[in-house]
């Protein structure tokens, strides 16, 4: 299987911008993607802004297993930092992010008011990875379309300042990806949720992962979305991509079914799945490979 390297000069760039940009902020918004909780994290962000306050937003949880998500949240959450999971595509879920913002930054505002400061928003700092749904988030807490969305790594490039309301103003970053994978696990289950370019991996190796990834945790997702029986989903998993393809009535052509299992994880059509396992102590190992 080869190995899964991709790093854009423009998130190098990123980073620094990041880091000139700190002492202008109140609080770091991150948002992750809710099916790969630590696998969509920057291993880096901690040091980057060290003891500034954190909220994580879970985002595309209505493509995540739902009871994998709750622990995730309440795993996540602790002193100085905050979890919450949402759609942001749903307009009930963004008020629900709205008021939990507010909650969880009514302290700096009454050390405000204290001091006679009674007109002042909180800046938010935007920050995450490519493709975990950051524009889209952004244009749905502003109601306007001010990032640039694209269902594609790597689309937004610069800075910008955003005014949503008299409470908040916002500070949107370009995705930041570390500078190389320590975990290829962590980069197939990237690769798999679309938070690298499809052109920076094989596809038929990504869709080897996922199906082993399907039979140990969620084994009946395969024999139930594809023309393929329940006692015929079994190793090794490149005949069983050759099964697949031919049951698919794809002959021959590998590529073509390998790149539809992975479309067809994206948009959910298998299930809601997160490949992150709150069990297996996944925080544990990405602050292993951090330090």
């Amino acid at each position: 299987m080869a190995h899964i390297q991709w790093y854009p000069g423009h998130m190098a760039k990123a980073k620094k911008e990041v880091q000139s940009q700190l002492s202008a902020v109140d609080i770091v918004l991150e948002i992750r993607d809710a099916r790969i909780p630590t696998a969509s994290m920057n291993p880096m962000l901690d040091e980057i802004i060290k003891s500034k306050r954190h909220m994580i937003v879970l985002n595309k949880k209505d493509l995540a297993d739902p009871l994998q998500t709750k622990d995730w949240v309440k795993a996540l959450s602790g002193e100085n930092k905050m979890a919450i999971a949402i759609d942001a595509k749903k307009m009930s879920d963004m008020k629900l992010f709205r008021q939990s913002l507010k909650e969880f930054t009514q302290d700096i505002q009454q050390k405000w008011r204290n001091k006679g400061i009674l007109h002042k928003s909180i800046r938010v700092m935007v920050v995450g990875i490519p493709n975990v749904g950051k524009s889209t988030f952004i244009n749905q807490f502003t109601k306007q379309k001010k990032a640039q969305v694209g269902n594609k790594p790597g689309v937004t490039k610069g800075q910008q300042w955003i005014k949503i309301d008299k409470d908040f103003e916002l500070l949107d970053t370009p995705g930041i990806l570390w500078p190389k994978f320590e975990d290829q696990e962590v980069a197939n289950k990237l690769a798999l949720t679309g938070g690298i370019k499809d052109t920076h991996f094989y596809k038929d190796d990504v869709a080897l992962f996922a199906l082993e990834f399907f039979l140990h945790y969620y084994p009946d997702a395969i024999s139930s979305h594809y023309p393929i029986k329940y006692e015929d989903v079994h190793p090794p998993y490149p005949e069983l991509l050759m099964d697949l393809t031919k049951s698919m009535g794809m002959l021959e052509d590998y590529d073509r079914a390998a790149d539809k299992i992975i479309r067809d994880f994206r948009e959910g059509k298998l299930g809601r799945m997160t490949l992150d396992r709150i069990e297996e102590g996944n925080i544990l190992r990405n602050e292993e490979v951090r330090d």
